[in-house]
């Protein structure tokens, strides 16, 4: 299980393939692969956003990531796990998120990447600062709950 924290851009896909080659993780009993990517919309709260920046608690960050896929793992048998997470200047469209979770069946992969994805919104420190396109900006208060508002 691992939790990469970067102020740097990455190509999700690309992290994926990487971590399956250096882990060997294809080697064996997985059956199932979910991925969840996250990226900057270019609005939010009926607003248009020009970027973010996403600040964090070094080390604390981590370790509440970490936990949080402890949690899943004692929850759905899961065989490993990647958390990828920016951090820093972000633009629209750029990815801030990445959670891939390996298991054996599917319905085990999609409860377990769900359950650490809506953890982390919920749980880990994380703060937003949109830059909007007016000029202004706004710490975000709180994440949404991950559908559509009504």
């Amino acid at each position: 299980m691992t939790v990469i924290i970067s102020d740097c851009g990455f190509d999700p896909w690309q992290e994926i393939q990487n971590y399956q080659q250096a882990t060997g993780i294809l080697d064996g009993q997985v059956g199932a692969t979910n991925v969840f990517i996250g990226t900057l919309r270019d609005f939010n709260d009926g607003t248009a956003v020009n970027g973010m920046t996403l600040e964090h608690y070094p080390g604390m960050t981590e370790r509440q990531l970490e936990i949080i896929i402890s949690e899943a793992a004692r929850q759905w048998p899961v065989i490993d796990a990647l958390v990828i997470h920016r951090v820093g200047d972000i633009l629209p469209n750029e990815p801030i998120v990445l959670v891939a979770v390996w298991t054996s069946h599917r319905g085990d992969a999609f409860d377990a990447s769900r359950h650490i994805m809506e953890a982390l919104k919920s749980k880990a420190p994380f703060w937003k600062k949109e830059r909007l396109v007016s000029a202004d900006s706004r710490w975000v208060k709180e994440n949404t709950n991950g559908y559509k508002p009504a």
